[in-house]
């Protein structure tokens, strides 16, 4: 069901702004180094006002990602200039590539509309499909949702 009411649904889909990064370390000696440093800014970010939800992810054999949710951009911004997240930043970019070989970030916002069903539902407790899909390109609507036939 479509909805703009994401008051029952996990602090993920309760967030408007997404982080996701990822920084690929130099080697195992980088990474346990990293392991000090990174744990103070994880426990600055789920201390902070507007935090929501965050996952790590591994990539090949020194790559560790973050996903991280926040209420709005303006707390996702807050957090990037907290002392812990600056220090975790300068350990990884002021030595060169003694630390890590590469990184990246990105940021995303949420559009204001988004989908949700069941118990994750704040309009009501529904289990139903959208009737037709959200349009793309220039369409006006989109295509009817095909349902399988129910199997008795």
């Amino acid at each position: 069901m479509r909805t703009t009411d994401f008051s029952a649904a996990p602090p993920q889909a309760r967030g408007e702004a997404m982080f996701i990064g990822a920084t690929h370390y130099s080697g195992p000696r980088s990474l346990l180094s990293l392991a000090r440093p990174w744990l103070r800014m994880v426990r600055t970010m789920k201390r902070m006002d507007g935090y929501r939800w965050h996952k790590v992810y591994l990539q090949g054999p020194f790559t560790l990602g973050t996903i991280a949710v926040f209420a709005d951009r303006e707390a996702l911004m807050r957090f990037a200039r907290t002392s812990a997240h600056r220090d975790l930043m300068c350990w990884m970019t002021d030595r060169g590539e003694r630390n890590g070989t590469a990184g990246f970030i990105r940021i995303f916002d949420a559009q204001p509309g988004g989908y949700s069903n069941g118990e994750w539902r704040a309009e009501g407790r529904e289990m139903a499909h959208i009737e037709e899909f959200t349009p793309i390109g220039r369409e006006e609507s989109g295509p009817p949702v095909h349902r399988k036939a129910k199997r008795s």
